[in-house]
Protein backbone atom coordinates (compact mmCIF):
# COMPACT_ATOMS: atom_id res chain seq x y z
CA UNK A 1 0.00 0.00 0.00
CA UNK A 2 1.08 3.50 -0.73
CA UNK A 3 2.05 6.86 1.52
CA UNK A 4 -0.66 8.68 0.15
CA UNK A 5 -3.02 5.43 0.17
CA UNK A 6 -2.44 5.00 3.85
CA UNK A 7 -2.48 8.50 4.75
CA UNK A 8 -5.59 8.98 3.61
CA UNK A 9 -7.16 5.97 5.37
CA UNK A 10 -5.54 7.44 8.71
CA UNK A 11 -7.22 10.88 7.98
CA UNK A 12 -10.76 9.20 6.72
CA UNK A 13 -10.97 6.65 10.41
CA UNK A 14 -9.88 9.59 12.19
CA UNK A 15 -12.02 11.62 14.47
CA UNK A 16 -12.42 15.21 13.55
CA UNK A 17 -12.88 17.86 16.18
CA UNK A 18 -13.88 20.77 14.05
CA UNK A 19 -15.67 23.28 16.14
CA UNK A 20 -13.40 26.23 14.41
CA UNK A 21 -15.72 25.42 11.36
CA UNK A 22 -19.42 25.14 12.99
CA UNK A 23 -20.15 28.48 10.84
CA UNK A 24 -19.24 26.46 7.65
CA UNK A 25 -21.38 23.24 8.61
CA UNK A 26 -24.46 25.31 9.26
CA UNK A 27 -24.15 27.21 5.98
CA UNK A 28 -23.87 24.01 4.12
CA UNK A 29 -27.26 22.68 6.53
CA UNK A 30 -28.94 25.57 6.34
CA UNK A 31 -28.59 25.41 2.10
CA UNK A 32 -29.54 21.76 2.12
CA UNK A 33 -32.69 22.74 4.25
CA UNK A 34 -33.74 24.76 1.78
CA UNK A 35 -33.00 22.61 -1.01
CA UNK A 36 -34.84 20.04 0.38
CA UNK A 37 -38.13 22.10 1.40
CA UNK A 38 -37.90 23.07 -2.38
CA UNK A 39 -37.94 19.95 -3.40
CA UNK A 40 -40.63 18.77 -1.17
CA UNK A 41 -42.99 21.92 -2.46
CA UNK A 42 -41.82 21.30 -6.00
CA UNK A 43 -41.31 17.13 -6.47
CA UNK A 44 -44.11 15.16 -6.48
CA UNK A 45 -43.87 12.59 -3.57
CA UNK A 46 -42.81 9.10 -5.10
CA UNK A 47 -39.85 7.80 -5.80
CA UNK A 48 -37.50 10.46 -7.69
CA UNK A 49 -38.64 12.71 -4.75
CA UNK A 50 -37.37 10.30 -2.23
CA UNK A 51 -34.20 9.66 -4.35
CA UNK A 52 -33.55 13.72 -4.57
CA UNK A 53 -34.02 14.22 -0.77
CA UNK A 54 -31.37 10.97 -0.04
CA UNK A 55 -28.80 12.49 -2.42
CA UNK A 56 -29.39 15.99 -0.80
CA UNK A 57 -28.51 14.52 2.50
CA UNK A 58 -25.31 12.44 1.02
CA UNK A 59 -24.47 15.91 -0.62
CA UNK A 60 -25.05 17.12 2.79
CA UNK A 61 -22.69 14.61 5.03
CA UNK A 62 -19.50 14.30 2.00
CA UNK A 63 -19.41 18.23 2.14
CA UNK A 64 -19.00 18.32 6.03
CA UNK A 65 -17.14 15.92 6.30
CA UNK A 66 -14.78 17.49 3.38
CA UNK A 67 -14.73 20.48 5.86
CA UNK A 68 -14.40 18.19 8.99
CA UNK A 69 -11.50 16.43 7.47
CA UNK A 70 -9.33 19.64 6.32
CA UNK A 71 -9.29 21.65 9.07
Amino acid sequence: MNDQLKHRIENDFTYHAAEAKSADFQAIRNKSKELATLIVDLVPQGREQALALTNLEQANFWANAGIARNV
